[in-house]
């Protein structure tokens, strides 16, 4: 049995309690937040103690800790926990800075400590079964790969403020997404980024619609398109072209129910947001984690893959400053040892 503290009970924390305490193969034993309300509201309904994060790092009775705080904090908590001889299953992304997600990396592999970084998109049921069937030949070689992801309203623009910009904080999802898909990062990246859903967004220095196009060694091309606003839902869909056809990962949507009457067909409307859409996602990326500690396995979104996707986003936040292509390359050299 797992044993497990929670640092986080904001939202992202309570789905993630739930994961926790519905697996078989943990429990939740405590739970921290800055906002001592929130951690003794979800430690109430999930029977866990309400501690300290540096308490829970610091207990040798816990095996693991999940971190579900501010990301200004996460390289910090990864450090301290891995260092406390902890397993660690952190939300994305790594940081907010490159740099010091790398030096996390640094620190992470001198302590010895398996650390998953919370990509849950690679654990939803459409999109891995895809991934199978890219991975098996199904369509022959990939070509061209189109990653859709909108979300049906815009956040707070106080969230905006600290989110680290569209590219970090929303995109990130599809960089990891893509990079799963294709295999390997790209060589270069360009994008373009406006703000036409809500001037405040643009007022705080962030972008609310943007695409993506990513260019690879081999000659492969990859697009992502990113909305803050689709009225009709949470659109999430996955296309991707092969030498031998096509595989296409479909919105998850309210009900199968369609009607077809002499005025048209008329289906129903995506699920509204992502606590619907992947929740399927969250329990089977804690599964996969539970599973890769208890049997000493090698987790399988690994830090390295946090960093990449973070570099990822880096090199889009460039690109649509300066309107040039960005080389990976170029972004990670700075930070290189």
């Amino acid at each position: 049995m797992l044993r497990v503290g929670l640092l986080g009970a904001g939202r992202i924390g309570s789905v993630h309690a739930q994961t926790i305490s519905g697996h078989p193969g943990s429990r939740l034993e405590a739970v921290s937040d800055a906002l001592v309300a929130n951690a003794e509201k979800l430690g109430a309904a999930f029977g866990a103690q309400v501690r300290s994060s540096e308490d829970i790092i610091n207990d040798p009775q816990i095996d693991a800790v999940l971190i579900a705080t501010p990301t200004d904090t996460h390289s910090d908590l990864i450090e301290a926990a891995t260092a406390a001889g902890k397993a660690v299953l952190c939300e994305k992304p790594v940081d907010l800075n490159l740099e010091r997600a790398m030096a996390c990396q640094q620190t992470v592999a001198r302590n010895g400590q398996p650390v998953m970084v919370g990509f849950n998109r690679r654990f939803d049921p459409n999109f891995a079964t895809l991934q199978a069937s890219l991975k098996e030949g199904e369509i022959g070689a990939p070509e061209l790969l189109a990653v859709t992801s909108f979300d049906p309203a815009p956040p707070p623009v106080s969230y905006v403020k600290v989110s680290g910009g569209l590219y970090r904080d929303m995109m990130i999802h599809d960089f990891d997404l893509s990079n799963f898909l294709m295999g390997v990062p790209p060589e270069t990246i360009s994008a373009v980024g406006t703000s036409v859903v809500d001037p405040a967004i643009a007022a705080a220095g962030d972008v609310d619609t943007a695409v993506v196009t990513m260019t690879y060694a081999d000659g492969r091309i990859a697009v992502i398109k990113n909305s803050r606003r689709a009225v009709y839902g949470y659109d999430q869909r996955v296309e991707i072209l092969g030498s031998g056809g096509l595989l296409q990962a479909q919105n998850v949507l309210e009900h199968t129910v369609v009607k077809s009457t002499a005025d048209g067909v008329i289906s129903a409307k995506p699920t509204y947001f992502f606590l619907e859409r992947y929740m399927a996602a969250y329990r089977a990326e804690w599964d996969a984690f539970v599973t890769a500690i208890t049997a000493g396995t090698q987790v399988p979104v690994t830090l390295e893959d946090g960093v990449a996707a973070l570099a990822m986003a880096e090199a889009a936040t460039r690109s649509a400053q300066t309107g040039a292509p960005v080389r990976l390359a170029e972004i990670l050299k700075p930070v290189a040892k």
